[in-house]
């Protein structure tokens, strides 16, 4: 029923899907997974991508053929969606601490040999090291990475501690210590291009200390990874990184856009400018024109921290868009009395459609049960997020 359901959609405009709903256009899509790829491998990193973007299976097959090593996750329900739906190379970025969440990361194990999952605390490695050793056997293995704290103090362990850590990490027979991780959320969105490659470069160049003192410790660190799509072209730089968990770089969205890079102190770079995810929003009122009307995509179908979200339809009439509740938006036509066209009726009267860039893609796609992927005007397919509302 689900199959039927998502597929009436396909083969139809995509003014014709019923708003608000996701599109993803998918030559701009192929385009940006092809170009972080390329990027990756021309500073001699590999890439594993970050599906808390997008949360969807078949986003992550398509990376993992364009030449990705695997697919990070946030949650632990995550990454028994993307296993189950036989995504590997799975690494789950957060911690799993309850025994519930174990009992998942564990099954997750027996399915995918090469799941990975960070450790930041010594109950929590005692837990997982006896939770494998009593579920899958005496000689079986969880491989695990050391997350270290650059900053965020979110996870992982600071960095005068890392090293100890690290060895006690190894000391455990049934976890298989990988490496280390070292995640700069808090540094993704600084809008100086300058100043994030300052915070972002320190950071991890203390982090590349902890990877060779483990290394030169004895402690195994095959990998190292880290780095975002707003620190994309600066942790390249980072000689022993060996992983980038790039994320939003395939939907992009109003925050990443008014991110200064290299090129640009206003704007984000150039090769991931043109946003592939989009949403389409319906006129439900038009009482208020010429000064503004209503749309069906209110706090329920947009995340609201993040940018401003950035109208895309009829240019000319300046549009804007702000949260107006729970279930609608405002969008504000910005031109002055004389200057509004005899057609404005038209372009943004009842039923009128209008195509928006979201403010912050992954919190925006997690709202939703599937995307209408799209080659020029038209519906060519739907993808599930059968990852969506996987957050424990």
């Amino acid at each position: 029923m689900e199959g039927s359901s998502l597929m009436q959609d396909v083969e139809v405009s995509k003014y014709a899907v019923d708003t608000p709903a996701l599109l993803l256009d998918l030559d701009k899509f192929d385009r940006n997974v092809v170009a972080m790829q390329r990027h990756a491998l021309a500073h001699g990193k590999h890439l594993r991508p970050h599906a808390k973007t997008h949360k969807c299976s078949e986003i992550a097959k398509r990376q993992i053929t364009a030449g990705a090593i695997g697919i990070c996750v946030a949650k632990v329900s995550e990454a028994e969606v993307m296993v189950e739906k036989g995504v590997r190379g799975v690494h789950i970025t957060s911690p799993v601490v309850t025994k519930t969440k174990i009992a998942t990361l564990i099954k997750c194990r027996s399915l995918a040999p090469d799941v990975m999952v960070v450790v930041d605390n010594r109950d929590n490695v005692t837990a997982l090291n006896a939770a494998v050793a009593e579920a899958l056997g005496p000689d079986e293995r969880l491989q695990v990475l050391v997350d270290v704290d650059g900053g965020l103090m979110r996870t992982g362990v600071p960095f005068d501690q890392a090293v100890d850590f690290g060895k006690f990490v190894h000391s455990h027979k049934n976890l298989h210590m990988r490496g280390v991780q070292c995640y700069l959320g808090h540094v993704q969105h600084i809008t100086s291009f300058d100043q994030r490659k300052e915070v972002s470069l320190t950071a991890m160049e203390q982090a590349q200390k902890i990877v060779r003192e483990f290394r030169d410790s004895g402690v195994p660190c095959e990998i190292f990874t880290g780095s975002g799509t707003g620190t994309f072209d600066i942790d390249v730089a980072i000689a022993d990184l060996t992983e980038m968990q790039t994320g939003s770089y395939i939907m992009m969205d109003a925050e990443y856009l008014n991110v200064g890079s290299q090129e640009n102190p206003s704007t984000f770079a150039s090769v991931f400018q043109d946003p592939p995810l989009t949403m389409l929003t319906s006129v439900i009122t038009c009482n208020h024109l010429p000064k503004h009307v209503t749309v069906d995509a209110g706090l329920k179908a947009m995340y609201r921290d993040g940018g401003t979200p950035i109208v895309l339809t009829h240019p000319e009439l300046k549009l804007t868009y702000r949260w107006n509740g729970d279930e609608h938006g405002r969008v504000t036509i910005n031109l002055e009395p004389e200057l509004l066209p005899a057609d404005l009726h038209q372009k943004v009267g009842l039923g009128a459609l209008l195509e928006i860039v979201v403010s912050h893609v992954d919190p925006t796609v997690n709202l939703f049960d599937k995307i209408h992927v799209t080659r020029g005007d038209k519906v060519i397919d739907v993808w599930p997020i059968d990852c969506r509302g996987k957050c424990q």
